[in-house]
């Protein structure tokens, strides 16, 4: 009998119970966050290993390292960030991360705000695109 594969909300259960140690209560802190600022997101397991959330395209991922939690925003360099969450990745073009230590206290209003400015990127980006048949079926319609 084959066992059915598992889903991405109990494979993320699963690594955070595995982080017996502040790790795991922040990465669980931090899911919670995740879900209130957005309710609508979706949960995902991707790159072998990785616990995602996205809504209309990647959001965020979180990984937790040996002396970190980080979050890693998918457009992050196209968010606004007054608070300045992002402490991570700052050269990059696309990323922006939070790196998130033991000591750290985490700005719950500020990271909602980051996670709803993600949603409506994606969402505004989303609508900018056509699908490539739609837009053959314009260019074709167009008058020279």
């Amino acid at each position: 009998m084959k066992s059915e594969k598992a889903k991405p909300s109990e494979l993320i259960d699963k690594y955070i119970a595995d982080l017996t140690d502040w790790r795991g209560k922040m990465l669980a802190n931090l899911r919670k966050i995740i879900h209130d600022a957005d309710p609508e997101i979706i949960e995902e397991w991707k790159w072998m290993g990785s616990p995602c959330w996205s809504h209309t395209g990647l959001i965020l991922v979180a990984n937790a390292h040996k002396d970190k939690v980080k979050l890693t925003f998918a457009q992050g360099a196209n968010l606004p960030d007054p608070d300045k969450l992002f402490n991570a990745g700052l050269e990059g073009n696309k990323w922006r991360a939070i790196d998130l230590y033991e000591s750290d206290r985490i700005n719950e209003r500020a990271l909602k705000n980051i996670i709803g400015a993600a949603v409506t990127y994606n969402r505004t980006r989303l609508k900018g695109k056509l699908p490539a048949d739609t837009r053959e079926i314009r260019t074709k319609g167009k008058k020279k």
